[in-house]
């Protein structure tokens, strides 16, 4: 069958920005799932980023995010320009913030799109830009007592 663009799947969607959020209790891989759920969507790409025990050298015990009043909205701009720039069916994204220890989420984001290739360069793209430029800031709390602030 001769691919077309006249099926509706193959179309733009029309709101692909379901979710986007910066919160203070725990995140769910779960609803990030099903909140890009999109029956035209062949693919969906995750990424899950958790709160690992090392960092340069040194364990971690713990860590706390904070951000700035803007970085809600900032995820929203980043996440208009994924949607842009690739054909998104569906978009999600949470950072949380508050303290935080080992294995606990620390940020979800989710895209779907018609095929998989799509899906993987817009969900890294989205991750990518996330953590460059939305003002979200990282305390880290070593083993030894020392600590650190990171992205400030």
């Amino acid at each position: 069958m001769a691919p077309t663009t006249d099926h509706p799947g193959e179309q733009p969607a029309q709101d692909p920005i379901k979710l986007i959020a910066i919160r203070d209790t725990a995140l769910s891989v779960e609803e990030i799932l099903r909140a890009v759920g999109d029956d035209a969507a062949g693919g969906t790409a995750l990424f899950v980023g958790t709160v690992r025990n090392h960092d340069g050298g040194a364990d971690v015990d713990e860590l706390g995010y904070s951000c700035h009043p803007s970085a809600e909205d900032e995820m929203r701009r980043i996440a208009e320009k994924v949607v842009a720039d690739f054909p998104v069916r569906a978009l999600a994204a949470a950072h949380r913030v508050g303290d935080l220890r080992v294995g606990d989420l620390a940020v979800v984001v989710a895209v779907s799109c018609a095929h998989r290739g799509e899906a993987f360069e817009a969900c890294r793209r989205l991750i990518d830009d996330i953590k460059h430029d939305v003002p979200i800031w990282k305390h880290q709390r070593f083993s030894d007592g020392t600590e650190e602030w990171v992205g400030v």
